[in-house]
């Protein structure tokens, strides 16, 4: 015979995963009916009553009368998340720090991007970090609560310690990266691979979405990372080092890569070069866009046709191995399939074996990491809202 505490455990148990699906639904999918949460979740309705008014007496979501059509019979109320509800979250990188405020449903209140005089240091990134938050105070005095920090780091973080292996761009190795950034900001913080969670958040908000199996790759001032989603899951590895996509092989002989090795991906497809050839030496992605979306001059074109080239033959390799119904660019990758993406296109799907594959650019823009390392933060509470 079962205790009764053993039984009243059981019960929370249901009820917290109870929670969590309804509110992961509605923060991944937008407003919701009632009705339509009945529908998805298997639930019947009054146990979708019970759990939305749970979670509004916890004010993660708020409900409103649907717009007045012309349907017979009470309509069913529309439930959304509260984004008041909120994370900070942080892209260092080589050139710039950026620092946000995203609230539950994906929604960026305010980013703010600093350029740094030279590659930071991660003292300078902190130190960075905190004054950027000071400018967002007016933002963060709107919000109902923030939860705590997401990091998209352009290096191997572990997942479990919460310490940065490599960041090789940067020059960090083997150092606390979540703990000072905690103590700096007060607030619980986590970090992963920026790549990984740009993948994270094009599979959940942006191209991707709806698609089991897709390969993601960003292009940043920094270099060349990856993310894979197969299956609907997201292949992180044992320690959450997976998609290191950019150390793919690309030109055997060809340029030096910081792994050790030559013709690396991340070696020979690089911001820089393009901004160089185009004369923007220390523009950014928004400089690149400008030059690409006009007549771009020979230089220009010649060197993004050939980074294209050197792109079609990892994308290739990766169509083979993985089997994506979609791959998705972002970055300054993106603005390479803007400029043309119909040559990417048809030389990944006329040289790898079972061709069929879409190439997307990310839907997400320059918001992409920070939606990406926010999902990581809100993490914990999507799973447990009790």
């Amino acid at each position: 015979m079962r205790s009764s505490v053993g039984t009243a455990n059981g019960t929370e148990g249901l009820r917290a995963q109870n929670l969590s699906q309804i509110l992961t639904m509605v923060h991944r999918n937008g407003p919701l009916s009632r009705s339509e949460l009945t529908r998805r979740s298997g639930f019947n309705r009054s146990t979708v009553g019970a759990l939305v008014q749970a979670l509004t007496e916890k004010d993660l979501v708020r409900e409103s009368e649907p717009a007045v059509g012309g349907r017979v019979g009470r309509p069913s109320p529309i439930v959304q998340v509260n984004p008041g509800v909120a994370v900070l979250a942080v892209n260092p990188d080589i050139d710039a720090l950026t620092v946000g405020v995203v609230g539950l449903g994906g929604h960026v209140h305010q980013r703010i991007r600093r350029e740094t005089h030279g590659i930071p240091t991660l003292d300078d990134a902190v130190a960075l970090t905190r004054d950027t938050v000071e400018d967002l105070r007016s933002t963060l005095a709107g919000l109902d609560r923030v939860l705590g920090v997401g990091i998209a780091l352009p290096g191997l973080v572990n997942a479990g310690t919460g310490r940065v292996l490599v960041a090789p761009h940067l020059g960090w190795r083997d150092a606390d990266l979540t703990g000072p950034f905690s103590q700096a900001l007060g607030l619980p913080v986590v970090a992963a691979n920026d790549a990984s969670l740009g993948s994270l958040a094009e599979s959940i908000f942006g191209a991707a979405l709806g698609v089991s199996d897709a390969v993601y790759l960003n292009g940043s001032a920094s270099g060349i990372g990856g993310g894979i989603v197969t299956g609907g899951a997201q292949l992180v590895g044992s320690r959450g080092y997976g998609g290191e996509l950019g150390h793919t092989l690309v030109s055997p002989g060809g340029a030096a890569c910081h792994c050790g090795r030559s013709g690396c991906l991340d070696a020979e497809v690089r911001l820089e070069r393009l901004l160089d050839a185009a004369g923007e030496a220390g523009g950014g992605i928004e400089a690149l866009e400008r030059v690409l979306s006009d007549d771009p001059g020979a230089a220009v074109r010649a060197e993004a046709e050939r980074q294209l080239e050197l792109l079609a033959v990892a994308l290739v390799d990766f169509t083979n191995i993985f089997d994506p119904r979609l791959i998705v660019l972002g970055g300054f990758l993106g603005a390479l399939v803007g400029f043309r993406g119909d040559l990417l296109s048809e030389a990944v799907n006329s040289a790898s074996l079972a061709g069929g594959v879409e190439v997307s650019r990310a839907a997400l823009g320059p918001e992409l990491l920070l939606i990406g390392a926010a999902e990581l933060a809100f993490r914990p509470l999507l799973a447990s809202p009790s």
